[in-house]
């Protein structure tokens, strides 16, 4: 192989460029840059051999440049929704970090913008698209409705989404399989003792909350627990919309002995409405969730609940978004990965029958209404 010392200068080290690498491998210089630009015709050994020679040769190539003979800019473009009622901002942190950690492997870049709407966050990747920011969008929490998918269908803009959605036609995905974590919290209780137990299911407008519930239904079956729509409460993505749910749950003429909610803000609430109810979470009734916010760990008794690997998540996203821009069938591109469960002290084997918890919550019940606010 000819050595690349001629593309070195005698002082400061001249620029790596495609031929440099092309006479390093002996290969052409098309071949080269089809391989760094992932076209299909390279064989997968031969993109390999030229892409780690390219790394340790130090070539790095130039954005702009490349955008005018591929028509990619390279980066990645991420949207976030940050006022949501379910903003799940403790995982951002580790999503992006997941997001932006793949894409520098594959010399990607991230483009990141947040806004406070449905409707914004929408003109902000139409802007994107517009000035060409990005190849390619993640579409976290997605809407069984999603109007970002109908903008990037409709402009023929590659994405990949973190969740599923009605209409998965020539849709991509990457997702945690919740409704299993729903069964399995269901399985597990039943296993403990209980024969009534309840959901709290997240908010209507999510895919996820539907899969939850259809979970949820599924594990009843599997325990052969009757099902009953009374099991099923309202909606509930805060503390306090799930501590005035599961008050209305725990307070019926035959309560659940135990809970399972969609989401961990929902099952911090009921901590709250079981206290009120002179009940004790792991001990009166039990209670499980999704999601693994660290504010469960802190709970009295912890929160016991199935968590998300949301760095591994992030990474696997930006991985497969990639392969998409480069010509991959997004139908082929459909993965989901199961969630771990974390075992706290929330639940445990009931302590009392339906007929005895009823009795408990009318001897403690006030006669003064609980008030519950809508500002957490």
């Amino acid at each position: 192989m000819q050595s690349t010392q001629s593309a070195m200068g005698s002082g400061r080290q001249a620029r790596v460029t495609i031929a440099d690498v092309a006479r390093h491998l002996g290969v052409t210089k098309s071949t080269v840059s089809r391989a760094l630009n992932g076209y299909p015709d390279i064989a997968e050994g031969t993109r390999l051999r030229i892409s780690r020679a390219a790394e340790a040769l130090g070539y790095r190539p130039l954005s702009h440049a490349q955008a005018i003979r591929t028509g990619r800019t390279r980066s990645i473009g991420l949207v976030l929704q940050i006022d949501s009622e379910d903003s799940a901002r403790p995982f951002l942190a580790d999503f992006i970090a997941g997001v932006t950690q793949a894409a520098s492997d594959a010399t990607w870049t991230v483009t990141i913008a947040a806004e406070p709407t449905e409707e914004k966050v929408r003109s902000t990747v139409g802007r994107l698209i517009e000035e060409r920011k990005a190849d390619g969008f993640i579409l976290p929490r997605t809407l069984c409705s999603d109007p970002r998918v109908e903008l990037l269908r409709d402009q023929d803009v590659p994405f990949i989404m973190f969740g599923r959605t009605e209409d998965s036609r020539g849709c991509a995905w990457f997702d945690i399989q919740g409704e299993d974590a729903m069964s399995g919290a269901v399985a597990r209780l039943a296993a403990l003792g209980h024969t009534r137990i309840a959901h709290i299911p997240g908010g209507p407008q999510y895919f996820y909350s539907q899969l939850r519930i259809d979970g949820f239904q599924k594990g009843l079956s599997d325990a052969g627990l009757p099902f009953s729509p009374d099991l099923i409460g309202a909606p509930a993505m805060t503390r306090n919309s799930g501590a005035r749910v599961a008050h209305d749950l725990l307070t019926q003429a035959t309560p659940p002995t135990a809970i399972v909610c969609a989401v961990d803000r929902a099952a911090l609430g009921v901590y709250e409405a079981a206290s009120e109810l002179g009940l004790t979470v792991g001990q009166d009734v039990s209670l499980m969730a999704y999601d693994g916010l660290p504010e469960g760990a802190y709970a009295t008794p912890g929160l016991t609940t199935y968590a998300v690997d949301s760095f591994a998540a992030g990474s696997r996203l930006a991985e497969m978004l990639i392969q998409l821009i480069r010509g991959a069938d997004p139908e082929e591109l459909r993965e989901l990965a199961p969630p771990t469960l974390v075992e706290r002290g929330s639940d445990r084997p009931p302590s009392l029958t339906p007929a005895e918890l009823a009795q408990r919550v009318i001897d403690h019940h006030s006669k003064q209404p609980v008030q519950w606010e809508d500002n957490q």
